[in-house]
């Protein structure tokens, strides 16, 4: 699983070191392709069998809903298939990198099965607000048995 947050900083030429106990992750149970697409204001990064599980799933809803080409227009068509090289960095596209405003300082943060990329900028917004929002939401979790 991937877990834990790392500071990493993306050259000018959109390289991203992967942090090394996510690459250890990767190689022991995955290989070293990663899916990456835009979502949620950053990106999200996907082994290559957890992505093909997921286009599986897109795959099977009826493609007439609405959220269903939603999805695939903004979600799937965004994905690009990114390598992890020798020095264990991977190339951003320029698209995904505007998207997710990165440009020097980002955050990596782990979500069990798959990974997120996010500006340092946003990353402190929104942890801010999942943080208040945890706090408000503390006795559902308690219910929910977590």
């Amino acid at each position: 699983m991937f877990r834990g947050r790392y500071q990493h900083q993306i050259d000018q030429k959109g390289r991203l070191s992967v942090p090394s106990k996510f690459r250890e992750v990767l190689s022991s149970n995955y290989d070293e392709k990663l899916i990456i697409t835009n979502f949620d204001r950053c990106l999200w990064a996907y082994p290559m069998p957890e992505w093909q599980e997921l286009e599986r799933k897109v795959a099977d809803r009826p493609q007439f809903l609405e959220e269903v080409k939603a999805l695939q227009r903004v979600f799937i068509s965004a994905a690009s298939e990114c390598p992890i090289d020798k020095q264990g960095r991977i190339l951003i596209p320029p698209s995904l990198r505007e998207y997710a405003a990165l440009e020097s300082d980002v955050v990596i943060v782990g979500m069990t099965r798959r990974f997120e990329i996010w500006s340092r900028t946003r990353w402190d917004e929104v942890f801010d607000g999942a943080q208040k929002t945890l706090d408000e939401f503390g006795n559902k979790l308690a219910e929910l048995g977590l």
